[in-house]
């Protein structure tokens, strides 16, 4: 919960603030750009909401602040119309979770809805007005983790939803040595003829990409658009596992077209599948160019 009196000077004045506890995960400024700006390594607010379209942006990233800093200095009567906001439509049947987890830093989960059963792509947080709101919204079949560390809640999911969790066995860890399905070698995985898990080493050992319908790829922390340099980027400075691997990983996953970039971390990028080739070849050459500068 945040605290008035941690309120940071960096904030306009109004209604809405954030406060000293916030970890600068980017979750607010994404989700309500209009409201939030980053500031002295943090966030806070420049701009406070004008209408009702920009108040409910801004609860939505309240609600989704991994470690509540942001508040409100009246409390909000219309909360409850954002939490039935969530998840929020994507586009066609993809969904955010929101309810960010702190111990994934802060990172996305989505939501695939199929007939045969849902399928949630990374851990939100356990928040019983989300929990109600995936239970209104079908059978979840699956949880997909893309890798070790955006799995969150994924054991109280797992025991509430009866579902079984995926992940690949390079990244299994003593909070989920008991995941059901346990991906093995380098080969994609096809899960059903519209969903494709590739396996693409780098940030972690086990890192595994979701591809659905040759359109929506869920990159956890493999690949994400960058506002700052304004295209499609890895970061070498988290890269846990091995950089070149990494590289290596782009070059094949280059070979698939897609036309969303939803990442765990960072921000989404959505072109037609030409732009999103000439992104990723951009990407490489920029993963490719910092081991010659570092040499």
């Amino acid at each position: 919960m945040a605290h008035l009196n941690l309120r940071r000077p960096q904030n306009v004045s109004g209604d809405f603030y954030v406060d000293t506890s916030c970890i600068d995960c980017d979750t607010c400024r994404w989700m309500a750009p209009q409201v939030f700006t980053e500031a002295g390594e943090q966030s806070a607010v420049y701009h406070q909401p004008a209408n009702e379209a920009e108040r409910l942006l801004a609860l939505q990233a309240l609600l989704s602040c991994p470690t509540s800093s942001i508040g409100t200095i009246d409390k909000p009567q219309d909360i409850k119309v954002a939490q039935l906001s969530f998840p929020i439509p994507i586009e066609e049947n993809i969904y955010h979770c929101g309810y960010h987890s702190e111990s994934s830093y802060g990172a996305s989960s989505y939501l695939i809805v199929l007939p045969e059963g849902n399928i949630l792509v990374d851990s939100p947080r356990f928040t019983p007005p989300l929990v109600k709101r995936l239970e209104n919204m079908g059978k979840i079949r699956y949880m997909y983790l893309t890798h070790r560390d955006d799995v969150a809640d994924h054991q109280k999911f797992a025991d509430h939803f009866k579902c079984d969790r995926i992940l690949h066995s390079d990244d299994i860890t003593a909070s989920t040595h008991n995941v059901e399905i346990q991906l093995t070698g380098r080969e994609p995985f096809e899960l059903t003829p519209d969903l494709l898990i590739i396996p693409v080493p780098g940030h972690s050992k086990g890192h595994t990409v979701l591809l659905y319908k040759n359109k929506f790829l869920f990159t956890g922390d493999h690949l994400a658009w960058s506002d700052h340099s304004k295209q499609l980027v890895a970061w070498h400075d988290v890269c846990w596992y091995s950089w070149s691997e990494q590289i290596k990983s782009m070059r094949k996953l280059a070979n698939y077209s897609f036309e969303w970039v939803l990442p765990g971390h960072g921000r989404r990028y959505h072109a037609d599948a030409e732009t999103m080739r000439q992104q990723m070849h951009k990407c490489i050459e920029s993963m490719e160019w910092s081991v010659v500068r570092s040499a």
